[in-house]
This record gives structure tokens, C-alpha cells and sequence, in this order.
């Protein structure tokens, strides 16, 4: 239920919503049409040239909706359970409040609020979906940083996603925001350096994009899990406006997909040739 490829650099990408293989247990009630739209659709696409670069890459085939390898596994609603739930779960309030919109490891609702089911998961098959999609997903990714920074005392990770023009009433805090080109996240310097993501954030605006800061997204599990600046291993989270390079309605690449590559290749570029520990 991935793809992954080994790099021989310290730059590690992944794509954890990138997925379009829904399985056939999935069992969803809505319209397929619907529930896509919840992929950071053609993410993989946009960042192909990674792997020729040396770069380590991460990617889920499995769709979001089933699974959502950017939460974590204690981040799940009871009430879509037909039996107690056998682990521990999640008792932080900021992070109960995308359980609530119905966006925790499984989702409930899709971002315009749409119900997924017309039915009860077992806990079997919820288990069932992290040992399959979550535990190899977050394996490969942990593999993947710790071969790098192996190899070269230090690690970079980038989260690779998409984002909506404007925010859906489901998505996020801020139903209704008109979201930046770009957002660049790290918990605000919990993950990364703050340096070597304002290096991100300055590159991306002299090549004339728009760039938001940690806000709405300021990165959630794959980058909480594995961001250890005081370790030099540093994850950011980068969304990228899916206005730049495709048609939300249609899911269609159209003629933006190209510039914004090579623009993307030029920062994977900036950052191979760049070692954050010397950055101040």
C-alpha cells in the first residue's frame, strides 16, 4: 500500500495523501467524486524527479480517507466504532478538535462536512488498516530519516501535500480562509530549525509565491514523530495550493504544473546543497 525508493542523500520526501487505490473494504456511503477530493492530488507527480536526485521518497497508495497516516493512531472517534477501542486514545484538546470535524485517523466527514459512512467500523477493521497502511507507512518514513542522518549526521524531511484555494468547512479551524501559494510548517520550530525553514519560506517568495508560516498548518503527526532539530533531524511540513497547478474541480493538471516543478526542484535543489547546521 506504498511506494518508496531509497535515497543516498540526507533529503527525505514523503506523500502521505497522495493516494488513489481505495481498497474494497472501504465500504464508503458518499460518491467517489466527492471523497477524492480530499486527496493532495498528483502531490507525487509534482515532486517525480526526487528519487533521479538522490532524494529518499516516501508515498501512501492508499487514500487519506481511509487512512490518515498524518494522524496518529490514539486520534479516533469512538462513536464510529461498534465496540470499545482496545489502545489508548487521544486526550489533548487541540488535537480532539480535527476529531471533532471528523478528520482524526479515520475519517468521519469529508471536508465539505459530507458523512463517509452509513455504517459502524469494526475494531477489527480499524486495527486491521493500521497494521497494513499506518505501521508500514510510518516504518519507511522512519527508515528512510534514519539512513540519511546515518550517512550523513544530519536529516531532512519534507511532508509533501496539497491544499485547497479556500478552506471547506470541514478542513480546518478557519473554514473559509484563502490560503497562501504556500504554507511551510514546523510546530512552530519544534521540528526544524527556524532557520532552515525561513531558508524555505525566503526561497519560495523570491520565486514570487505567496508564503504563509505555520498558520493554518503548522505540520501534525509525521512531522511531530519524526522532527528532532536539537538532533539535526529536521521535518517540515509544505502545502502547496492546488490552484497552482490543477482544476479542483475536475482533478486536471493544467498548464501551472510544469513552472510549479521546476520551481520545487529548485528548492529540493537549495537544500541538498545546503547543510543546516551551518545555518544561523
Amino acid at each position: 500500500m506504498l511506494l518508496s525508493s531509497p535515497g543516498s542523500t540526507p533529503l527525505v520526501l514523503d506523500s502521505p495523501h497522495s493516494g488513489t487505490a481505495y481498497p474494497p473494504d472501504f465500504g464508503y456511503a458518499c460518491a467517489l467524486a466527492t471523497l477524492r477530493r480530499a486527496e493532495d492530488t498528483h502531490v507525487e507527480k509534482l515532486y517525480a524527479f526526487a528519487p533521479a536526485l538522490g532524494v529518499a521518497w516516501v508515498e501512501a497508495l492508499f487514500p487519506r480517507s481511509y487512512l490518515d497516516a498524518n494522524r496518529n493512531t490514539t486520534e479516533l472517534d469512538l462513536s464510529m466504532l461498534n465496540g470499545p477501542w482496545p489502545g489508548t486514545l487521544e486526550t489533548d484538546p487541540a488535537v480532539l478538535s480535527k476529531v471533532r470535524l471528523g478528520k482524526g485517523l479515520i475519517w468521519k466527514f469529508t471536508d465539505d462536512g459530507v458523512p463517509i459512512y452509513q455504517r459502524l467500523l469494526s475494531v477489527d477493521e480499524v486495527a486491521t488498516r493500521i497494521a497494513h497502511c499506518w505501521q508500514p507507512y510510518h516504518a519507511a518514513v522512519a527508515t528512510a530519516i534514519d539512513a540519511a542522518h546515518a550517512r550523513h549526521g544530519y536529516s531532512v524531511h519534507l511532508n509533501c501535500h496539497s491544499m485547497p484555494a479556500i478552506s471547506a468547512s470541514h478542513a480546518t479551524d478557519f473554514p473559509g480562509l484563502v490560503h497562501a501559494d504556500f504554507v511551510v510548517g514546523n510546530r512552530d520550530e519544534s521540528t526544524s530549525s527556524l532557520p532552515l525553514a525561513l531558508l524555505i519560506c525566503e526561497h519560495l517568495k523570491a520565486l514570487g509565491y505567496s508564503v504563509a508560516y505555520n498558520h493554518p498548518y503548522k505540520g501534525v503527526e509525521l512531522v511531530r514523530r519524526y522532527g528532532r532539530p536539537a538532533q539535526h533531524r529536521h521535518s517540515i511540513q509544505v502545502e502547496i495550493n492546488r490552484r497552482l497547478y490543477m482544476d479542483e474541480s475536475t482533478l486536471k493538471l493544467h498548464a501551472g504544473f510544469a513552472p510549479l516543478q521546476r520551481s520545487l526542484q529548485s528548492l529540493v535543489e537549495l537544500l541538498l546543497a545546503t547543510d543546516p547546521r551551518n545555518l544561523v
